[in-house]
């Protein structure tokens, strides 16, 4: 019974050693680098893609915070309320 217990343990163990070895060995043949390359180039660009909308909602959350420090959205006058400067008196009067 021993006997048997230690067998399948040896080849249970032997198993995983081998399927081991076959997926690193798999990873170092040309086409499993180029898979691990193009992975890492995809998740690089959507770390790209990720920081680059970061960086527009930063935009036009400081866009808003300056137009509503300035006035820049404020409704324009009506023609009754507008006033245009006056010359006063000078040399190009007429």
């Amino acid at each position: 019974m021993r006997r048997l217990f230690w067998l399948a343990m040896g080849i249970t163990i032997g198993a995983l050693v081998v399927r081991k070895l076959g997926r690193a060995a798999e990873k170092m043949t040309p086409a499993g680098i180029g898979g691990s390359i193009a992975e890492g180039l995809r998740d690089l660009a959507e770390a790209i893609g990720d920081f680059g909308a970061d960086i527009r909602d930063a935009m036009a959350e400081r866009e808003q915070e300056l137009r509503a420090g300035t006035g820049l959205d404020a409704p324009l006058p009506t023609g009754d309320e507008v006033q245009l400067p006056t010359r006063r008196g000078g040399a190009h009067s007429a």
